[in-house]
C-alpha cells in the first residue's frame, strides 16, 4: 500500500517584518484624511469656479447694458449735432453754389419723397433747385463711406421719381461733412460729388476734377 503526499505550493504574503497592527491601521486612518481634505478643496474650488462664472455673467451683463445705454446716448448726440449741423450750414449752401455760378433759386431742407405706386422712398438734407439742374446736399457729423454709398442710391431714386414725373432737369450731388477722412473725400470726388467741408470761421466748396456726374 502506497501513500502518496502532496505538497502545499499556496504561499502566504511576506509583509514586512516589524509593522503593528496599529501602524497599518493609522496609516489607512492617514490617508483616509487626506482624501477627504482633498475632495472638500475641489468642492470649494469646484464652488468658487461657479462663483466666479456667476459674477462674469453678471458683470457681462451690466457691461453689455451700459454700452447699449452709450451707444444710445452717442446716436442721440450725433443727430442732434448732425441737425445743428445742417442749420448752421444749410442757409449758406445756396449762396456758396451760386457764387460758383448754378444760380439756385429754391433750396429746401429734410424732403421727404414718399412714392408708394413705385416703391420709392427718401429724404434729402438739403435740396436747392432752378429750373434746368438740381443739387441735393447729404450732411453728416462724420461722414464715412456708408454716407456715400446711400447717397449715390439715393440721387438714382431721385433720377427714377423725376423720370416717372416727367421732370427732366439735371441732378448733382453734393457731401458735407464737419470730419471728412481723406479717404472719404477722395471717395466721394470719386463718385463725382462736390465736397462741402469747414474752412476757418466759414467752409468750402471743392468739386470733383473734372465734370461732376449728373443724374
Amino acid at each position: 500500500m502506497y501513500i502518496m503526499y502532496m505538497e502545499n505550493t499556496q504561499t502566504i504574503p511576506d509583509y514586512p517584518r516589524g509593522i503593528t497592527f496599529e501602524q497599518v491601521w493609522a496609516a489607512l486612518m492617514e490617508d483616509r484624511e487626506s482624501r477627504k481634505e482633498t475632495a472638500l478643496r475641489m468642492e470649494e474650488t469646484d464652488r468658487q469656479m461657479k462663483e466666479t462664472a456667476r459674477l462674469f455673467e453678471e458683470s457681462k451683463i451690466e457691461t453689455d447694458r451700459q454700452i447699449k445705454d452709450m451707444n444710445k446716448r452717442f446716436d442721440e448726440y450725433s443727430n442732434r449735432l448732425g441737425e445743428i449741423t445742417e442749420y448752421m450750414v444749410a442757409p449758406k449752401l445756396c449762396e456758396k453754389f451760386n457764387e460758383l455760378g448754378f444760380n439756385f433759386s429754391k433750396a429746401s431742407r429734410n424732403t421727404k419723397v414718399t412714392d408708394y405706386k413705385n416703391n420709392i422712398f427718401f429724404e434729402t438734407d438739403v435740396f436747392m433747385e432752378n429750373g434746368e439742374k438740381a443739387i441735393i446736399v447729404e450732411i453728416k457729423t462724420n461722414l464715412t463711406e456708408r454716407n456715400i454709398n446711400n447717397h449715390v442710391e439715393r440721387l438714382e431714386k431721385m433720377r427714377k421719381y423725376s423720370d416717372l414725373r416727367g421732370d427732366k432737369r439735371v441732378f448733382l450731388g453734393a457731401v458735407a461733412g464737419v470730419v471728412i477722412p481723406d479717404d472719404i473725400k477722395e471717395l466721394a470726388f470719386k463718385n463725382g460729388f462736390f465736397v462741402v467741408e469747414p474752412s476757418g470761421e466759414t467752409f468750402i466748396i471743392t468739386a470733383p476734377q473734372g465734370k461732376p456726374k449728373e443724374w
